[in-house]
């Protein structure tokens, strides 16, 4: 019998716990033995909750996602173009400073071939959406935005990486490095904008 209490959510809510108190790599080292035994039962008990460890990595993976959708968006509302760009930015990188491992299963692509994956799909899909609407406040050409939206993903996502990383180990200051990748951002995709930029 499952356990009193026990169910599909719960088991969620502890992996997020662990995957919480693992630190940048608690979503890599996230196991269904770990979750098992956080939750006082055997392994196979949890099947009666979840289909495997790749379902529970899905169910994390969204619950993640949905809450960096929501900060991406709240960050971005009644602004536009450079406020709006750098405001996106800030809120990614507290974001990924305040929950890492939270922000390392953001990164999990989903299948878009698999309808279990739908969901994860959609919230995905928000994070584009708000990075796409805040581009479109540039006015860059339509035939650009995807390539803006990865140039600025690619951009802030690499700093924030080495950031968590320690990869930074130089004195300067870290915040004025951070600015400085932002507005070049900002001055580039102006000149995008501009006509005759490339």
């Amino acid at each position: 019998m499952p356990r009193a209490g026990l169910s599909r959510d719960e088991v969620v809510r502890i992996a997020l716990r662990l995957v919480d108190e693992g630190g940048p790599t608690g979503f890599d080292d996230l196991t269904l033995a770990r979750v098992a035994t956080a939750a006082g039962v055997a392994a196979p008990s949890l099947y009666k909750h979840i289909d495997s460890l790749a379902a529970l990595r899905r169910e994390v993976a969204l619950v993640c996602t949905r809450e960096f959708a929501d900060a991406c968006t709240a960050a971005t509302i009644g602004r536009s173009e450079a406020d709006a760009l750098r405001s996106l930015a800030v809120a990614m990188r507290d974001f990924a400073r305040a929950r890492p491992a939270r922000y390392a299963a953001v990164q999990i692509g989903p299948d878009p071939d698999d309808p279990a994956q739908a969901e994860l799909r959609s919230e995905a899909a928000r994070v584009v959406g708000v990075t796409a609407a805040v581009l479109a406040g540039f006015g860059l050409p339509e035939t650009r935005a995807i390539d803006a939206v990865r140039a600025a993903r690619s951009a802030l996502h690499g700093f924030v990486s080495i950031e968590l990383a320690g990869g930074f180990r130089l004195p300067e200051d870290l915040d004025r490095s951070f600015d400085t990748l932002v507005e070049l951002l900002v001055e580039g995709f102006r000149g995008l904008a501009a006509p005759g930029g490339r």
